[in-house]
């Protein structure tokens, strides 16, 4: 017996929640290095001396800068993306013309993902701007871009409603969109695929393929994602950190200055603490959703 919709929204809705918290307590490090490297990459010589440099200047709470405003990007990100999931799969069924319940292909999955990733772009934005902005608050600091004694959580939303109001934190929220939405879809299609590769070759259900595939195929669907949208993310990061000191641009004009004076090859700074970062992250993520999603539905039945 499937639950009542109202239901099965609040179980998706945690075991979103739960399973972004587990992704952050992964990667986190990883993001910090990610962040700083995209927003100064002149600053550093590599992922290395980036992390290096981190623990050194601040030390290992250096590495989980942003760990605050991070787990309430995720757990927001994460609760509303996988509630949306279940109702825009029941939206794909309907213009699919497909019964109610009907199990959907691994390309469908991939559209109800990309579609319920625009409503956690609304939640996600404001969170991840004040996560940048104090992951990068040292080398904001050091260039003089603003004064000392701004890094903490609240000096953050102080600042950015004293100087921009409400509408302040959804500087980049058209850029978060235009990389949710294609991301998503790889995100959703390539967890979906290589757990319908590793069912098939396992000749197992989907949901019965073990610990290590699962974790193995949310580690693929991040890697999927970040290699679509990392140009995308960095503009995003730059627009957030960089309007902190006045400098406000939109998402062509950022692009094109960061092309025309750095390079293409600025847009892909921190890529390589992303795609390690990738891995144990969106493992821990789905692996946590899965496992939390299935003992909640197993309660419910019983």
């Amino acid at each position: 017996m499937a639950p009542h919709p109202v239901v099965q929204a609040i179980i998706d809705l945690s075991a979103g929640a739960i399973g972004g918290t587990a992704c952050v307590i992964s990667g986190q490090p990883f993001d910090t290095a990610k962040v700083k490297m995209q927003t100064f990459p002149t600053m550093y010589r590599g992922f290395l001396d980036c992390f290096v440099s981190i623990y050194r200047q601040i030390g290992i709470q250096g590495l989980y800068q942003g760990t605050t405003p991070a787990l309430m990007a995720n757990i927001a990100e994460n609760s509303v993306l996988f509630m949306s999931y279940g109702f825009c799969q029941e939206v794909v069924r309907f213009v699919s013309g497909l019964d109610k319940g009907v199990v959907l292909s691994d390309m469908q999955k991939a559209c109800s993902g990309s579609v319920a990733s625009i409503f956690s772009s609304l939640v996600l934005c404001p969170t991840e701007l004040v996560k940048c902005r104090l992951q990068a608050m040292h080398e904001m600091e050091a260039s003089g871009k603003v004064a000392k004694g701004q890094n903490t959580v609240w000096s953050v939303v102080r600042m950015v409603l004293r100087k921009d109001g409400p509408l302040g934190f959804y500087q980049g929220l058209t850029t978060t969109i235009v990389r949710e939405v294609p991301g998503y879809f790889c995100f959703s299609g390539g967890y979906e695929l290589s757990r319908s590769s590793f069912a098939h070759y396992m000749g197992r259900d989907k949901e019965d393929i073990g610990v290590v595939p699962v974790m193995f195929s949310g580690g693929f669907g991040g890697a999927c994602l970040w290699l679509m949208v990392y140009p995308i993310d960095c503009v995003k990061s730059r627009i957030q950190v960089h309007s902190l000191a006045g400098q406000q641009q939109g998402f062509l004009k950022t692009f094109m200055g960061i092309v025309r004076t750095e390079g293409f090859a600025a847009l892909y700074s921190g890529l390589t603490p992303t795609m390690i970062r990738t891995f144990p992250a969106n493992g821990a993520l789905f692996l946590a959703y899965e496992l939390s999603r299935k003992l909640m539905m197993q309660q419910f039945d019983s």
